[in-house]
């Protein structure tokens, strides 16, 4: 009942409050990344999704517009030299992810799932179609993302996303969105827990 229906039903109406509420933080947040640097506001990639479909992931603008544009951030070779003054606070912030609330609405993600990947990551797209990930939309947040991000392996990674297929429900939603709200808040990720399979662990 969760899976299907509730979780949709909730990411619709949250994302559309927040789009509202958030507006006058958007207009600023574009204002500054125009006076900031050349370019668009958005950054749009393509990304995969649920069922592996690609679909087009809305960010705000962090690096300048000569930046390979198919490559993740972690992958790019001196990173730091792309990124803007803006775009150095909205990482830090995550606020660059906000524009993703669009998706969310739209029905491209959800608020809670794996951390949707490029095409081209393919050792990550191979181990997440073993642990049966692409089952569920992806996230603004999800497992891998309070328990280390970036700095865990695409096998770990996807194992811990094929743990989060499995045990869908609210109050596993809500412990890993109240986990990514204090990760933000001290701008760190959260290190692995003792037991990947267990979801009481998050």
């Amino acid at each position: 009942m969760y899976r299907n229906y509730v979780k949709r039903a909730l990411d619709i109406v949250l994302s559309l409050v927040l789009c509202v509420l958030l507006m006058p933080v958007f207009l600023l947040i574009a204002l500054w990344i125009k006076l900031d640097s050349r370019g668009p506001v958005l950054f749009i990639q393509t990304r995969l999704g649920k069922d592996e479909k690609p679909f087009r992931i809305l960010k705000f603008r962090t690096m300048r517009t000569d930046a390979p544009s198919e490559v993740a951030t972690n992958d790019l070779h001196s990173s730091e030299m792309y990124i803007t003054r803006a775009g150095r606070v909205l990482r830090m912030n995550s606020l660059d992810e906000l524009p993703q609330l669009f998706n969310i609405l739209k029905g491209d993600m959800s608020f809670v799932g794996f951390r949707p990947c490029l095409w081209n990551e393919f050792e990550l797209d191979e181990e997440r179609k073993k642990t049966g990930a692409y089952a569920v939309r992806p996230g603004i947040t999800g497992i891998a993302q309070i328990r280390g991000r970036d700095r865990l392996p695409p096998a770990k990674k996807a194992e811990l996303d094929g743990v989060y297929a499995r045990h869908v429900g609210f109050d596993y939603d809500f412990r890993i969105v109240s986990k990514t709200i204090l990760a933000v808040f001290y701008k760190e990720g959260y290190q692995e827990g003792e037991s990947i399979d267990d979801a009481d662990g998050i």
